[in-house]
């Protein structure tokens, strides 16, 4: 059973946990409530902080290796030296494009000691949308992984860029210990970096709190990716209020995370997290979970960063004798289902579960304080929950021309107050950050930042996450945006017509993508299998649609709208008689599959694991 409320006896019930972390709470908060735009308060600030605290206590495990704070910040300050050397100063970026392993914090870290902003990006992009993404940032350089040359070789000439040697190339080794041989085009960095002293870099403007340290990227609700700056203050709220105020990190702890690097679940609250601790983060390229509890053993971990999908799928792993021989005790992340909540808790042994709401551009976040159950958790920033349009992010307003608040319990778009405290720093493109302000929302002159989201109160002031809505949806971890999904079929010379949602599969978690399109020539045939190669080529796997519809003509409105809540309620599902085709991309094939009445029963039953 979930539980419905939050109530003050609940609250209560928590508190002596609350008093013994005082000390970490009062600690944390200082730095969560900072404002005052100084040079102490920043990602590098605090990262030779921890190398003078704890010196030889390690900063970073992964594989064999364990990197401790000295050695990191060491290398951070020649990469920092580097990058001075090649001509970049504050207020420049570089992009970075690398799997889960240490060079990536390290080239963060020596990227923010300069007040270069580092632009994450997604390790899964491709093709145009790659392209995309890195020009819209025009970076001076871009670091490239070995791992991903041949990702980054489809767009290397289609990029803007003004460095006369933009193109650094970071072999997928130990690059403390051997440097490999870079491609014909690139520098190759860790030889050049090599060469540079481990000092920390003396700047005449250093770096403050509220400049931009990285940018990340979401897909927002309309077109191609849109990037978010993320300044140096999201990583000290991070550190204060996860860090310290919500998990009270220790040296003495390990947080293990698989999360990809480019997401601000895990660059900025996961490593924010072990930063404020002076603990140890513990990497692993991608989350695995047959070899996840193997590697909590391994690295000793006491604490890791989470998805809800990740949680599932080690609750579909075999029960075992083995399920509580490890040493985690909390974690840290989001969208964990209320309906296995209480079962994970239980059956690995989990005491503390900071569950959170935050986006990577907005100004509002939540985040589960006294360790309730099936609950975001509170925020003291200023928000609103008001109603909305069934199927988009729209808010109602009344014949005044003003939003209204749903009651208590009722599910309600979240909107945050946007104030000098709670400032909204929005997209790189000016047009992108407008359509996510709602103004005059409850007086004229008034502003509010959309989440898109929808969330209902649980009781003294605690949420619960609902959905997402608009156009946009989660699957495996990842938002996928359908307009940019609909960009790249129309792309295909394949379709007339396509409309792409997320819908709901039972005994999954986020919403797999389907597209409901009439073929090119409407009558002709779909080539599905060249459909399915396509999409591969140019989508990355978690955008790919799942299910396919097939159709010879899509329902409009009146207004030519279609009627994409219609098509949701529908699903994979088959109609007697009709003349679609319903095909689907099953687990474990390299394709999609035409479905039929029993393939779709397995489906509904939970037989088949997406």
């Amino acid at each position: 059973m979930t539980q419905d409320n939050v109530s003050a006896r609940d609250i209560v019930r928590q508190l002596p946990g609350v008093i013994r972390r005082f000390p970490s709470i009062a600690r944390g908060y200082y730095y969560y409530a900072a404002k005052k735009e100084t040079r102490e308060l920043t990602l590098g600030t605090l990262i030779e902080r921890n190398a003078g605290k704890y010196p030889h206590r390690p900063a970073i495990l992964f594989e064999d290796r364990s990197i401790s704070w000295q050695d990191f910040n060491h290398w951070a300050n020649r990469i920092a030296h580097f990058l001075r050397a090649q001509g970049l100063e504050k207020g420049d970026a570089i992009a970075v494009f690398l799997e889960n392993r240490p060079e990536l914090l390290a080239v963060v870290a020596g990227a923010a000691k300069l007040g270069v902003a580092c632009a994450m990006l997604n390790t899964s992009q491709k093709g145009r949308v790659l392209e995309h993404s890195i020009n819209l940032i025009e970076p001076k350089m871009v670091v490239v992984g070995e791992e991903l040359i041949d990702s980054f070789e489809g767009v290397r000439n289609d990029l803007k860029t003004s460095h006369p040697t933009p193109f650094l190339f970071l072999a997928d080794a130990n690059t403390l210990n051997m440097f490999g041989d870079a491609p014909a085009g690139y520098v190759n960095m860790a030889e050049k970096v090599s060469a540079h002293r481990g000092v920390n870099p003396e700047l005449g403007d250093p770096p403050r709190l509220g400049d931009t340290a990285i940018y990340l990227f979401t897909s927002g609700t309309t077109g191609l990716p849109k990037a978010a700056p993320g300044s140096h203050r999201k990583f000290i709220k991070a550190y204060g209020g996860f860090g310290l105020m919500s998990l009270s990190m220790e040296p003495e702890d390990v947080l293990y995370c698989t999360l990809p690097l480019y997401h601000g679940t895990a660059l900025l609250i996961c490593w924010g997290s072990v930063i404020a601790g002076g603990s140890a983060i513990a990497l692993r390229r991608k989350f695995s979970a047959s070899a996840f509890w193997d590697d909590v053993r391994r690295y000793h971990a006491t604490t890791f960063g989470y998805v809800g999908e990740l949680c599932r799928y080690l609750l579909n792993q075999p029960a075992s004798d083995q399920d509580r021989n490890h040493s985690l005790t909390k974690m840290i992340g989001n969208g964990l289902r209320p309906s296995i909540w209480k079962e994970f808790k239980d059956r690995f042994g989990i005491d503390t579960v900071a569950e959170l709401y935050a986006s990577s551009e907005g100004n509002i976040g939540f985040s589960n304080f006294f360790n309730m159950d099936n609950t975001v958790g509170f925020s003291t920033a200023p928000y609103k929950l008001v109603r909305f349009h069934d199927g988009t992010r729209d808010p109602i307003r009344n014949q005044k021309g003003f939003m209204e608040e749903v009651s208590k319990g009722e599910p309600g778009l979240l909107i945050g107050e946007i104030t000098k405290k709670w400032s909204f720093e929005g997209y790189t493109q000016k047009e992108a950050t407008e359509k996510s302000i709602l103004r005059d929302a409850f007086k004229k002159g008034d502003q509010w930042f959309n989440t898109g989201d929808v969330l209902r109160e649980i009781g003294c002031g605690h949420l619960q996450f609902v959905d997402r809505m608009g156009d946009t949806f989660r699957w495996k971890g990842e938002n996928v945006s359908t307009t940019e999904v609909e960009n790249v079929i129309d792309g295909s010379g394949m379709v007339e017509e396509a409309i792409v949602y997320g819908v709901e599969i039972p005994h999954t978690n986020g919403k797999a993508g389907m597209v409901t399109l009439v073929p090119q020539n409407a009558g002709a045939e779909l080539d599905v299998d060249r459909l399915f190669r396509y999409l591969a080529d140019n989508l990355p796997p978690y955008a790919i649609p799942v299910f396919v519809r097939v159709t010879h003509a899509i329902e409009k409105t009146g207004t030519f709208k279609y009627r994409k809540v219609d098509m949701q309620k529908a699903g994979y599902s088959l109609s007697a008689g009709s003349n679609e085709e319903v095909y689907a991309w099953l687990p474990r094939t390299e394709g999609y599959t035409r479905l039929t009445p029993e393939r779709v029963a397995e489906i509904d039953q939970g037989k088949l694991s997406f």
